[in-house]
């Protein structure tokens, strides 16, 4: 259980653990490195879908003209999507935890309360007795009505949001601008995909320092991975 504090100042903020604001919660940044990273590699799958699908033989200046209309176009409304669903998803999540302190609040059974609490918790709850419980039932029960968690839109789910967009819409460039610069289709499609690779490598070496793998190896695996998804994607269609 944790969300929103509205207040700003320095870099380490005071963290609600009712409300869950991404950008209390961090100090630093509205979207964890899961999430930044998340958002770079959908924008960048999307961009590639066209590049990759780009013939070299048959492309003139118009046909290349045409794909990167396409390919900022679509970012541009799949970023728009994505923000939307951030949005919508921090207000569900708010929602759930507000149903869950009501339900702890109205439970006349202390072992209900508990196996609500315990539920919400999740695994780690094992390492709680009754006691410990019962201590977090009685703080949520002495909350103010003004500390609980809103169901609806929050300035930190806007931030947010505009953060989802630009991710989005901003990877895009990296993987077309080639194109822009170099006039030859089969030239520029070779550079794009370099910067591709490069990209794949960057988030798959940030995802692995985040989650304690070794970097360069987890930057390898994002590359074969992703290569292996894009031409999975453009053989359906996508």
């Amino acid at each position: 259980m944790a969300d929103d504090d509205m207040s700003s100042g320095p870099a380490v903020r005071r963290h609600d653990p009712l409300t869950d604001d991404p950008i209390a919660a961090s100090g630093r940044s509205v979207l964890d490195p899961i999430d930044r990273i998340s958002e770079v590699l959908f924008g960048l799958f999307m961009v590639l879908t066209f590049t990759g699908a780009l013939s070299v033989l048959d492309s003139g200046r118009d046909e290349v003209r045409s794909m990167l209309v396409a390919a900022i176009g679509c970012n541009i409304a799949w970023g728009f999507v994505d923000a939307v669903m951030y949005v919508l998803r921090n207000m569900v999540g708010r929602g759930r935890k507000l149903r869950l302190i009501r339900a702890v609040r109205d439970t006349a059974k202390d072992e209900r309360a508990h196996r609500l609490i315990g539920d919400e918790i999740g695994p780690l709850a094992a390492a709680l007795d009754a006691a410990d419980l019962e201590r977090v039932r009685n703080w949520l029960a002495a909350q103010p009505a003004h500390a609980l968690p809103s169901p609806t839109p929050t300035r930190s789910d806007l931030r947010g949001a505009l953060a989802v967009f630009l991710l989005v819409f901003l990877s895009t460039f990296p993987v077309v601008l080639p194109f822009f610069f170099i006039a030859d289709a089969g030239v520029a499609k070779r550079a794009s995909a370099a910067v591709a690779i490069a990209m794949l490598f960057a988030c798959g070496y940030a995802w692995g320092r985040y989650a304690g793998f070794k970097a360069w190896r987890s930057g390898l695996v994002m590359v074969a991975l992703g290569i292996a998804v894009e031409a999975i994607v453009i053989a359906l269609g996508g």
